[in-house]
């Protein structure tokens, strides 16, 4: 979330103030709440890796587009979509890293998920406020935009185990009188349990 160029864009682009500040801020947010009302679902999807693929993709062309955008109104609109997304791909995340991690790692793993969440952001800030000293905020907003798009795409090609990921829950429900399928954390769910062989 290009955050730290809110103050620069509001001021250039939109020709507001404190108050146009505010909106660019609250558009995720809003954005956050709709998502998280959009959740409970979640549980069912087979296939979390690819739907954190969709959100990020579609994260990261919202925030191209709200690079773009000199219009406010389609601009806050454009944060609401991102602020969504956001919060949709971080509960698949969070669903993949709680099945796939062992028991006994789960504590250390979170920390690292955790300390992502809180450090990646400033680092972005960073980058951002480096990329619009240079060629001016539009510019670093909408390419980081694109950026988020090429990382997802680039990710789901060199981890394809992440891409392909099956969700356990989902995976072990049976429909239409179909057999239950096996799961297990290493995401290999809908593989059949071997039939016992003889015993010698």
């Amino acid at each position: 979330m290009p955050r730290a160029l809110f103050p620069a864009l509001a001021l250039t682009v939109y020709h507001g103030g404190a108050t146009t500040v505010g909106y660019l801020n609250a558009a995720p947010g809003l954005g956050a709440l709709i998502g998280s009302l959009l959740t409970g679902h979640i549980g069912r999807v087979a296939r979390p890796g690819r739907a954190v693929a969709v959100c990020v993709v579609g994260w990261g062309a919202a925030i191209t587009g709200f690079g773009l955008a000199t219009w406010l109104p389609a601009a806050l609109a454009l944060l609401v979509v991102a602020g969504a997304a956001d919060v949709v791909s971080s509960v698949f995340r969070m669903v993949i890293v709680q099945q796939s991690t062992p028991d006994a790692m789960q504590g250390r793993v979170n920390s690292l998920v955790f300390a992502g969440i809180q450090g990646g952001p400033r680092l972005g800030d960073a980058e951002s406020g480096m990329v619009a000293a240079v060629a001016g905020p539009q510019f670093a907003a909408w390419s980081g935009g694109l950026l988020s798009i090429a990382t997802a795409v680039v990710t789901c090609w060199a981890i394809p185990q992440f891409y392909r990921y099956r969700n356990v829950a989902s995976a072990a429900v049976s429909f239409a009188g179909a057999p239950v399928e096996s799961a297990d954390r290493g995401g290999r769910a809908g593989e059949a349990e071997p039939e016992p062989g003889p015993v010698s």
